[in-house]
């Protein structure tokens, strides 16, 4: 019974927890974001020559060395925008060694967040702040852990009162728990994933987690990029259990093809000028979480 009600809670908390005909995504919009995150992994003068085909100027190319963490900071002065995009790991898997670590409470923002992410998203933060524009629209994006240093990044902006038009992610791990979705949920968060890209599943839900509703939660929308025109969306606890088997497999150079930015930059190429929405079929069952879970003596 204390199971039930466990679950019964998360789907509480969790909010929207339906598939369906939510709003068409924007494919070339998404293009356009992932060639940001691209750039990200190219020089300098790569990212200048990008930025000024799409009008922007490039305000700053910065990296956290200690953290080998990049970024660039684009302004476009007559649409009043800016974006600011970060790289993601060579070396994932290394990086994600570290996803596991627990959520720990960050002040600035109020909720509880990977305490890498939030370290690099403070660091970015400190740098560019001199450089962001009052009155202008920010986007953020990024590619893998970039995607997850991008999302806080957008949090810091938005308790500090900037514009936060959107943020877009490709293969993006999670940050932080349900509560800290829940406070955020008023941003515009769009994060692109393949069906077999493991980071964005990562860490895995856990039974023990979900018995001290401290669980690991994703923001926003899911795209899910499927085979040729197809994509689905999902929202809520329908996108939190988006595990399938694949979670049980190690990362790998193999699998880990599956989250390179080039790959996600082929599927939405195969999605423009014509994308087809479906329905994306959810296999796994929140009550089997805790089959195998250790018995409470209460």
């Amino acid at each position: 019974m204390k199971k039930f009600f466990t679950i019964l809670i998360v789907m509480i908390m969790a909010g929207r927890t339906f598939a369906g005909d939510l709003e068409p995504v924007d494919s070339p919009l998404l293009k356009k974001y992932g060639t940001f995150c691209k750039a990200t992994y190219q020089t300098g003068k790569e990212v200048r020559r990008l930025g000024e085909a799409q009008h922007y100027t490039l305000s700053q190319n910065g990296n956290i060395p200690q953290m080998k963490v990049s970024y660039f900071l684009l302004t476009n002065n007559e649409s009043r925008k800016q974006v600011i995009a970060v790289r993601g790991t060579s070396n994932m898997e290394n990086a994600l060694v570290d996803i596991a670590l627990k959520l720990k409470m960050n002040e600035k923002v109020g909720i509880r967040l990977h305490t890498g992410f939030s370290q690099a998203a403070e660091k970015i933060y400190q740098q560019i702040q001199p450089l962001l524009k009052p009155g202008y629209a920010i986007s953020t994006t990024g590619h893998s852990l970039g995607g997850a240093v991008a999302l806080i990044l957008a949090m810091y902006l938005d308790v500090d009162d900037y514009d936060i038009s959107r943020v877009v992610t490709f293969g993006q791990p999670k940050v932080t728990n349900i509560a800290g979705a829940g406070k955020f949920d008023h941003l515009s968060v769009t994060r692109v994933v393949m069906p077999r890209d493991l980071v964005p599943l990562v860490p895995p839900l856990d039974a023990m987690d979900i018995n001290d509703l401290d669980i690991y939660w994703h923001l926003g929308k899911e795209v899910i990029l499927l085979e040729n025109i197809d994509y689905a969306v999902l929202e809520g606890l329908n996108s939190m259990l988006r595990a399938t088997r694949f979670t049980q497999e190690q990362l790998t150079k193999k699998n880990l093809r599956h989250h390179q930015i080039t790959e996600y930059l082929t599927m939405l190429d195969k999605k423009i000028p014509e994308a087809k929405q479906v329905s994306y079929e959810n296999s796994f069952n929140l009550f089997n979480l805790f089959d195998d879970a250790p018995q409470s003596e209460n």
